[in-house]
């Protein structure tokens, strides 16, 4: 491994792997070792052959997909993590403490910090929720996407807080790569803590009077891209799988159609369903609202992930994160944000075109990686294209300063080794008594293609298994 790492490799970001040539970071001696003692070309068809048999997948579009775990493991030190996990959990306190406050009293808006029609232009933000948001969590799940800069420093690029996938994947990557005689140093479980870390988001959202137990996991079915996941959270808490056509409301109360047209009461619903909109765009109420939102509003539903949270994971929204942290908690971020700039705002986007070279230009309310121009790598017909898209329309933008995404040894198809872009998806969970981020790691997102930033798995990523060293 240490012979295949090429002296320039720093030019590009930091290296997760290697401190300098020769000279692995704390932990990957295991990982060097481990790998010196297998076939490498036939350890990598090995696993993606028993992911692919155990319907490990992710779906594109009609395509149903293997999901990609790379052979070779991330490590992170206990000293690493004794700062990035109290971090996330004190940005999922701030993030759902702005949830409540966008759709109450808006005191961050009256203090100035947060502009109001920065809310209110949120594609996530729900008018119908204003001064009626129930008073549990909202943000059951976050999964928050981690970088590294230059300097091997932690920052979060972007807040999912709608429908975050992949905890799950991580658990299929550890136990892709457990079966698999690789030495390992001590480190931290996942797959248990990961399942009962949603268990107890569930109590958590479950209303007063209700069951948590009488839980269902709700998706739109084995099409959704994420299935794979939805099904292994109803298999793993032992809950019934749904999609809304086995749903139905009835004096006021969700309940399931079971076999011999029983009809069981819904306590508190897991939503995995792609539709997270109260709304559509004609206006008119979306299939899914309408069949949950009389039960949720009355207090008879609690509800993972709830309708609205999408405010907070507004790509706009991100850049006042930190300044959410310092009103709400009254402490000093301990993960920042990779700076995010609101186009709006007339000087951050002065600032914006007189620096572009230096940003990714965002569409506001995308994913999956789609739109995003990188302009310091982008033709200058397509940074003059989204230039003029910015002038046009300035509230369907954001700004980020470029970071140079840090790079991980990644397996190859012949067996070699070759350096690829990584970022980490951990994920906190609100179970009750604050949030919870699971001290096992997470999702280490990795770009297969060479010179790729695009880590998501719709766009062709893969993902890694991630040791938090005890």
């Amino acid at each position: 491994m240490a012979s295949e790492r090429s002296n320039d490799s720093y030019r590009d970001g930091y290296d997760e792997a290697w401190a300098a040539p020769d000279v692995p970071r704390p932990g990957y001696e295991h990982v060097i070792d481990s790998l010196s003692r297998f076939e490498r070309q036939s350890l990598r068809a090995r696993i993606r052959l028993r992911l692919w048999r155990e319907g490990v997948t992710f779906n594109k579009g009609d395509d149903s997909a293997p999901f990609v775990v790379d052979p070779v493991p991330r490590v992170l030190t206990a000293e690493e993590w004794s700062v990035l996990g109290p971090g996330l959990e004190q940005r999922s306190a701030a993030l759902e403490a702005f949830v409540h406050d966008a759709y109450g009293e808006r005191r961050i808006v009256a203090e100035g910090i947060v502009p109001a029609r920065t809310i209110e232009t949120a594609a996530g933000y729900a008018p119908d929720l204003q001064g009626r948001l129930p008073s549990l969590p909202a943000i059951g799940v976050a999964g928050l996407d981690v970088v590294r800069d230059p300097d091997g420093r932690f920052l979060v690029l972007e807040d999912n807080l709608r429908t975050p996938s992949g905890f799950a994947y991580a658990v299929a990557a550890r136990d892709a790569l457990d079966r698999e005689p690789l030495p390992e140093p001590p480190r931290r479980p996942f797959d248990h803590e990961a399942f009962a870390a949603l268990a107890g988001a569930l109590r958590a959202a479950t209303p007063e009077g209700g069951d948590p137990s009488s839980a269902v996991v709700l998706t739109d079915g084995p099409r959704s891209s994420a299935y794979y996941e939805h099904s292994q959270a109803a298999q793993r808490l032992r809950l019934p799988l749904v999609t809304p056509g086995d749903l139905e409301v009835r004096d006021g109360r969700l309940v399931r159609r079971a076999r011999r047209g029983r009809r069981i009461g819904v306590d508190v619903i897991y939503r995995r369903c792609d539709e997270d909109r109260m709304r559509g765009d004609d206006g008119e109420r979306t299939a899914i609202s309408a069949l949950l939102s009389e039960p949720w509003l009355a207090g008879r539903l609690g509800m993972v992930n709830a309708f609205g949270t999408g405010v907070a994971d507004d790509k706009a929204i991100h850049a006042y994160v930190e300044e959410m942290i310092r009103f709400y908690l009254g402490e000093e971020p301990l993960v920042p944000s990779v700076r995010t700039l609101d186009l709006v705002d007339e000087q951050d986007r002065r600032e914006a075109f007189d620096d572009v070279d230096k940003l990714v230009i965002k569409p506001r309310h995308g994913q999956g990686g789609s739109g995003i121009v990188v302009c310091a790598h982008a033709t200058r017909e397509d940074v003059k294209a989204v230039m003029d898209a910015v002038e046009r329309n300035p509230s369907a933008y954001v700004a980020q300063h470029t970071i140079a995404l840090s790079q991980h040894p990644t397996m190859l198809e012949d067996g070699t080794l070759a350096l690829r872009h990584v970022d980490l998806r951990p994920f906190a969970f609100a179970t009750g008594d604050g949030g919870y981020v699971v001290p096992g790691g997470g999702l280490t997102r990795v770009a297969l293609a060479e010179g790729s930033l695009v880590v998501n798995s719709s766009q062709n990523g893969g993902g890694k298994d991630t040791w938090v060293l005890d």
